[in-house]
C-alpha cells in the first residue's frame, strides 16, 4: 500500500519543507470499502450492524526499506448484517464509522463478500506501507 490520500500529501510536503506541524497518528484504524475511496477519501466506507473501523499497530519503521507492516492481527465479524463487497481499504487517523482523515488506501488483492456472520481478517504483517 502507497497510495497517500491528499490530505497526508499536503501534510507531508508541508512539514518537511516548510516546518509545519502536523499531529503523529499512533496506531491508526483500518476501514473497509465497497468502492475506491480514492486520494480524495469518498469512496464508500462499509456500513451496517457491527460494522466500525478496527484500530491498526504497526511495527517501527526502520533500515532503508521505506516499508512498514501491521504486527497485529486486525479482525471484523459481521455480526448483524451483510456488509456487502469489500474491495479496497483505507487507513485513517479515526476511529467509528465515518470521519477523521484518510491517510493510506489501496485495494485488496481480491474483493471479498462479507455475509452476515462472516470475520474478515488482516494477519499480522500482511498489510504493509511503503513509501518509495
Amino acid at each position: 500500500m502507497a497510495d497517500m490520500s491528499d490530505y497526508l500529501e499536503v501534510k507531508l510536503l508541508n512539514l518537511t519543507l516548510n516546518g509545519a506541524a502536523f499531529t503523529a497518528v499512533d496506531d491508526p484504524y483500518i476501514s473497509l470499502h465497497t468502492a475506491d475511496p480514492t486520494d480524495a477519501g469518498t469512496g464508500t466506507e462499509v456500513s451496517g450492524t457491527g460494522y466500525t473501523r478496527v484500530q491498526a499497530e504497526f511495527a517501527t519503521a526502520s533500515g532503508t526499506s521505506g516499508s512498514v507492516a501491521t504486527a497485529t492481527d486486525t479482525t471484523w465479524a459481521a455480526a448483524g448484517a451483510s456488509w456487502g463487497t469489500v474491495g479496497w481499504i483505507g487507513i485513517w487517523d479515526a476511529g467509528g464509522t465515518s470521519g477523521g482523515n484518510m491517510l493510506y488506501h489501496t485495494a485488496l488483492d481480491a474483493a471479498k463478500t462479507i455475509d452476515t456472520g462472516d470475520v474478515f481478517k488482516i494477519t499480522a504483517g500482511n498489510l504493509t506501507v511503503t513509501l518509495a
